[in-house]
């Protein structure tokens, strides 16, 4: 199966920030237990490459381990080189998008106006990020998706338990979830893990849901 494929089945993709070498494999697996089977460790992360090394070697054969706000083809290359299976841009550029196709990698950058979205499209994106979502709402992506059906949008941005449905309505084929989902500054005790875990599980309840 695909990445492109993996991504649309799944769904939800954790952006993870500010993590490190000791918590990202507890964070992996806390995410996988609860339902959540792709995250993307982002790009201004110190020692973001070992992040994505570590996390790629210890769960990467039941998540899919992808790289986030990259912005530059340099830093492609680099997360590419360390394991990413997916890389994510909130910026369209096109430079980074060959880059990434180069490698055979999946590549979903950010665009937020039709033009923007058509364009990285039309230079090999595999998905576009549709960013920030939230400033616009989910009525904005069904306009989007309406006359750009072939084209599909993950949404990140303000994504919370109370409207992921309303995401997942207007046709988003995946949901970027961010610190309302993992704040690793806060993950410190097995406690906190196994919240993450029960967080992790009502995004995926809500999602499953909101798409019968």
């Amino acid at each position: 199966m695909s990445v492109i494929v993996e991504l649309q089945k799944s769904g939800l993709v954790a952006v993870v920030r500010e993590s490190n070498l000791e918590n990202i494999v507890p964070i992996c697996e806390a995410l996988y237990e609860g339902g959540i089977y792709a995250l993307e460790i982002t790009a201004e992360t110190p020692g973001v490459t070992e992040l994505i090394e570590k996390a790629a070697a210890a769960v990467g054969d039941k998540i899919l381990v992808g790289a986030g706000t990259v912005l530059d083809s340099e830093t492609a290359r680099a997360v590419i080189a360390a394991g990413a299976r997916f890389v994510v841009s909130p910026t369209l550029n096109i430079d980074t998008i060959r880059t990434v196709k180069r490698y055979g990698i999946t590549s979903i950058p950010g665009a937020l106006t039709p033009t923007e979205i058509l364009t990285a499209y039309e230079h090999g994106a595999d998905m576009i990020k549709v960013f920030p979502a939230n400033v616009f709402g989910p009525s904005y992506v069904k306009s989007i998706h309406g006359p750009l059906p072939q084209i599909p949008l993950m949404v990140t941005g303000g994504i919370t338990h109370h409207n992921i449905g309303e995401y997942v309505k207007s046709g988003a084929a995946a949901i970027g979830i961010g610190s309302n989902l993992v704040d690793p500054k806060k993950l410190k005790t097995e406690a906190d893990f196994e919240e993450l875990v029960q967080q992790a599980k009502k995004y995926r309840i809500t999602y499953e849901e909101s798409k019968t």
